[in-house]
Formats: C-alpha cells, sequence, structure tokens
C-alpha cells in the first residue's frame, strides 16, 4: 500500500522559507514524474500546479513562478522528497502535495488528482 506522508507546513512572512517533506512508504517502483504540486486558496482539484517534478531520468523542472526560489531534493535512503522554498510570497499561499504515478510529465507539469498516489496536503501560509 503506497502512501505518502506531508509535513513542514506553516505560516511564514513574505521572504521567508519552509522547508517540506515527503515520506513515501510502499512505492517500490519509479515509472513516472514525483514530485510537488500545489492547491491555491478558490482552486478546483483539477486546478492543481505542478511546481516542482523529478522524473525517472532524475531531470527536474519548475513551474515558472518558483524557478530560482525553490529546490526539489530526493534521499533515496530515507525515501523521502524534500521542497526548499526560499524567498516565499503572498502568492505562494496554497495546500501542497507530494504525488506519485501521478500523470504528470516534465513536459506537461500537470498531475491529475484523481491518478496515482498523493499526500494529504499541508498548508503553507505567506503574509505579506
Amino acid at each position: 500500500q503506497v502512501q505518502l506522508v506531508e509535513s513542514g507546513g506553516g505560516s511564514v512572512q513574505a521572504g521567508g522559507s519552509l522547508r517540506l517533506s515527503c515520506v513515501v512508504s510502499g512505492y517500490t517502483y519509479h515509472t513516472n514524474c514525483m514530485g510537488w504540486f500545489r492547491q491555491a486558496p478558490g482552486k478546483e482539484r483539477a486546478e492543481r500546479e505542478g511546481v516542482a517534478l523529478i522524473d525517472t531520468d532524475g531531470r527536474t523542472r519548475y513551474a515558472d513562478s518558483v524557478k530560482g526560489r525553490f529546490t526539489l531534493s530526493k534521499d533515496n535512503a530515507k525515501n523521502t522528497l524534500y521542497l526548499q522554498m526560499n524567498s516565499l510570497k503572498p502568492e505562494d499561499t496554497a495546500t501542497y502535495y507530494c504525488a506519485v504515478e501521478s500523470r504528470a510529465t516534465i513536459s506537461t507539469m500537470k498531475g491529475d488528482p484523481d491518478a496515482g498516489y498523493w499526500g494529504q496536503g499541508t498548508q503553507v501560509t505567506v503574509s505579506s
């Protein structure tokens, strides 16, 4: 049984930093992109935005809105994905999810919330 558990969200002021973690268990193969998505307040599930993804070749891609500020990393020994978020802005406020096998690709950066495995989400709130 695949489980993803996120942690590390919170409330910070603009310019601050947070580090999100996602522990993945029960996932023994990697055939698709894995990474981080976010759902902004008032947006529907289908509008979740791909924030940072890594593919099976280790290539990463970031949404234009977070390039240079967010960094995705993976610790295979701990089965954990991280998202280091620096220089946070109020527009980064969202619920952040990690996911595997979501049908997202490096090209599309678009996951299907009804596909694959998703964590429960962790809230990030950035105040101005």
